[in-house]
């Protein structure tokens, strides 16, 4: 399938009490869908899959797995785990340790020939310490399986830019920094997987449409504002301030996070 159009990478709504609420869940994914998203995200930075249980992570896989089966939309598992009959598994360039180019492209090329589902490249360097030259992201997107990539590099680098000039055919590029997007849309990437389209779904659906189209006046008009919304919903660390926004909205029933993220101030 081809990558494009906005992915809701989506939160793990708790109660008070800091339990997962998978109803709450189901709701607000039908909800993100409804607004014209492409698809969903399941487990991705923004649920905070390393702060849950194996058997919350399974739940929250279960439930969003349901919903995108409903809805016949895709579904792209992050947090590295690959399930059959998800669109594509998103995996992180691997951190901390920085193997290196080289490195990078041989653990991808391995991680793809066991995968069986497509493999999406988060690319994070700001996170993993491991950068990555656009004629890297060219020889990663040759290897058989690896479809795509969702590329958050912290702001629009000449690497980013060098990318989007001539991208790799067939090789989704999909912008990953939410106050960059529009940039990332107007360079050409082909959409964005958006934390912040929990809270404006149409708006961020109806930006990647008006740069697929071309429509350049409603593209600007649209980015100046959802640039500026992503700001603030950013001003804490993901997914902090998405929790406050859908609280104060009445869509979750708590801002609730986990340790070590702390729930946002009013």
């Amino acid at each position: 399938m081809t990558f494009d159009g906005v992915y809701v990478p989506m939160i793990t709504p708790f109660d008070d009490a800091g339990a997962v609420q998978p109803e709450v869940l189901r709701r607000l994914a039908h909800e993100v869908l409804d607004g014209g998203a492409r698809g969903l995200v399941a487990l991705g930075t923004t649920g905070g899959p390393s702060s849950l249980s194996a058997a919350e992570r399974a739940g929250v896989l279960d439930v969003l797995t349901r919903v995108c089966r409903d809805r016949d939309a895709p579904l792209i598992v992050g947090a590295g785990e690959a399930v059959p009959g998800s669109a594509a598994v998103l995996s992180v360039v691997p951190p901390f340790v920085r193997p290196g180019e080289d490195g990078v492209v041989a653990y991808f090329a391995q991680l793809a020939a066991r995968s069986p589902v497509p493999v999406l490249i988060y690319h994070v360097p700001y996170r993993t310490a491991q950068p990555l030259s656009a004629a890297t992201v060219h020889r990663l997107a040759a290897l058989p399986g690896v479809t795509g990539m969702k590329l958050a590099p912290g702001g629009i680098d000449a690497e980013t830019v060098a990318l989007l000039a001539d991208p790799p055919p067939g090789f989704a590029i999909l912008g990953g920094d939410d106050p960059y997007l529009p940039a990332m849309l107007a360079l050409g990437a082909a959409g964005g997987i958006v934390a912040s389209a929990h809270v404006e779904t149409a708006a961020f659906v109806s930006l990647a449409d008006a740069w697929a189209r071309g429509d350049v006046p409603r593209a600007r008009g649209l980015g100046h504002r959802l640039t500026r919304l992503a700001l603030q919903l950013f001003a804490h660390p993901n997914p902090v301030g998405v929790k406050a926004a859908l609280h104060a909205d009445g869509r979750i029933p708590s801002p609730h996070v986990r340790l070590p993220l702390l729930t946002a101030a009013a």
